[in-house]
């Protein structure tokens, strides 16, 4: 179907002439692209952040108690940073609000870096709390890549953006020990080299956004011919029928936040612990680093296929297979040996696939959900509240095994994720499954 820009003089600057130029596929093409490279930056900027926060509080603090403070503190950026961008994005575009978050990111990377070079406790807290706002960049990069998609090709556009950063996320805290020597050379404790490098990729990533991301794709969608609402299947070979406006249509909000706020609390809270318990089992940072890696990969890397499953059967399915996943992690997590790198590695790569698919599907239902014209914001609102949930997992986790085990703090987070299948089944059942069927 073809589409026209809005010519009236309310037309934002970055939506595209009236005169003929690239089709809405290409232009969705050729944003994915433009999204693709600052996600792989941005995937390096949240390395160090998962794999030495803790390591570096703990070594400034000694104390194992508040471990899990920079992951509390980190989301807790992230929250704020999410309603900022969520703004930012609803009034002015993608574009200037993702470019800030990963400024702020960047900001409180070369900040990490100087606490620790003057070993100052609470220059540290501030800035880990403003380098999470280049985290809430990272994932709110992926409601811009289903801006302009077809309602049916959600789900495989927004992974498409998430599963960019797996490169990044992957190579980060491998980078782990050549930064430690590059800030050794510096005259920089070992642990802040990863910050260092972080803090020039999210610098990257936010100047390809400000460059080269145009039209600005939410922007853009905004000049389109109003989005349909999708039919409603009401039995097999039936006729769509279709139900009210989707301005006052929102059944799958909840569902979609709690989907994700549980796949986040639990992810946080365990993979957080990991690095400390392994440390203080006598494995080294190289070994951290690498399943911490390989548990990143694992959480982005299935998203093509954990977007066409979830367009395929349906978001609620894939909720679902999220529990499970998350369920079978935290008893694997909590059954492993303390010298079984292996075993740790399984359990943290099924961790990393079921946040995956609580994200995907949580983000589908969201975004079928919410109208455009309030889009932005709501999502924006929505990662406050992962955000918060991955705060108080993070926050938790060293105050949990600190007084009982990392075992112990691997079953919770189970019995979390088997509490959000009951949730899941019935929501499914009160709200009719949307066909794809529309397009704008």
């Amino acid at each position: 179907m073809p589409h026209t820009a809005n010519t009236s003089p309310s037309v934002p600057a970055d939506a595209p002439p009236a005169t003929p130029g690239p089709s809405l596929p290409e232009t969705q093409k050729r944003i994915l692209v433009i999204l693709l490279a600052s996600q792989i930056l941005s995937g390096v900027g949240l390395a160090a952040g998962v794999t030495v926060a803790a390591l570096l509080a703990q070594d400034m603090l000694h104390s194992t108690t508040l471990a899990g403070l920079p992951s509390a503190l980190l989301t807790a950026g992230s929250a704020l940073a999410a309603v900022t961008i969520g703004r930012v994005s609803q009034t002015c575009g993608r574009r200037p609000g993702l470019a800030a978050g990963y400024l702020a990111g960047a900001l409180g990377g070369a900040g990490v870096v100087v606490a620790a070079a003057l070993d100052n406790p609470a220059l540290l807290f501030i800035s880990l709390f403003l380098y999470g706002a280049g985290t809430a960049a990272n994932l709110q990069a992926r409601y811009a890549g289903a801006d302009l998609a077809a309602p049916r090709h959600r789900a495989r556009a927004l992974s498409t953006v998430l599963v960019a950063t797996t490169l990044g996320g992957v190579v980060g805290p491998n980078l782990t020990a050549p930064a430690g020597h590059l800030a050794t050379a510096l005259a920089l404790p070992p642990l802040s080299g990863l910050f260092l490098v972080s803090s020039a990729a999210f610098a990257m990533a936010a100047l390809t956004l400000l460059i080269w991301l145009r039209p600005d794709p939410l922007l853009l969608a905004r000049t389109l011919p109003s989005e349909p609402e999708a039919p409603e299947r009401t039995g097999t070979g039936s006729a769509p029928h279709v139900q009210q406006p989707a301005t006052h249509r929102r059944p799958g909000l909840p569902l979609g936040v709690l989907v994700m706020v549980l796949s986040q609390l639990v992810m946080v809270a365990i993979m957080t612990m990991t690095p400390v318990h392994m440390h203080d089992h006598g494995h080294g940072t190289a070994a951290s680093g690498l399943v911490i890696a390989l548990h990143v990969g694992a959480m982005y890397l299935p998203s093509p296929l954990t977007g066409a499953l979830t367009d395929r059967y349906g978001p609620s399915v894939t909720a679902a297979a999220s529990g499970l996943t998350l369920l079978a992690a935290g008893i694997l997590a909590a059954a492993a040996p303390a010298d079984s790198v292996l075993l740790l590695t399984v359990a943290l790569i099924l961790l990393g696939i079921g946040w995956n698919f609580g994200l995907v599907s949580g983000t589908t239902i969201i975004t079928n959900a919410v109208p455009l014209a309030t889009r932005a914001k709501t999502q924006g609102m929505v990662d406050v509240a992962i955000a918060i949930a991955g705060a108080t997992g993070g926050m938790t986790s060293g105050i949990v095994v600190a007084a009982a085990s990392y075992p112990f703090l691997a079953l919770t987070g189970a019995a979390f994720a088997l509490a959000l299948l009951p949730a899941v089944i019935v929501t499914a059942q009160k709200t009719p499954p949307r066909t794809p069927s529309s397009e704008r």
